[in-house]
């Protein structure tokens, strides 16, 4: 587990723009169970994180379409709510950072870590945003 202080810029990276932190299994459930559209970011420490993830996911929510929900876990620090995402994930094999659309709790589309590393932060962005419009 990575330590509180080390992680709390890469937390806040997302929660200031209005992501939802959830720690535990059963906030996960919960947030899955809202009506609507949900984004769950599975954050990382990793360096595709901050230079792609983080802002590719703050650049999509500028959309006009957006998912009712916005939620992140954090691998390697909330053990529980990222296995438990994960879970709904499947087929998908673990990864982080990964992003994950679902509707009415049904994984609708999935950004993997290899859609993810390498890639702007606006390719992110704009791969986000497209499944916004068809889905939100």
């Amino acid at each position: 587990m990575y330590p509180a202080e080390l992680v709390k810029p890469m937390r806040e990276d997302l929660t200031k723009v209005g992501f939802e932190e959830l720690h535990t299994a059963e906030a996960v459930e919960t947030a899955l169970a809202k009506p609507g559209t949900t984004l769950i970011v599975v954050n990382s420490v990793c360096g595709c994180a901050a230079a792609n993830a983080r802002p590719g996911a703050r650049m999509s929510i500028q959309n006009a379409k957006r998912p009712t929900n916005l939620v992140t876990v954090f691998a390697g620090v909330d053990k529980e709510a990222v296995d438990k995402a994960r879970e709904h994930m499947i087929p998908f094999p673990p990864s982080s950072p990964c992003m994950a659309l679902f509707k009415d709790g049904e994984l609708v589309h999935m950004l993997e870590r290899h859609h993810i590393e390498g890639r702007p932060a606006e390719i992110i962005a704009e791969n986000l945003v497209d499944a916004y419009n068809e889905y939100c």
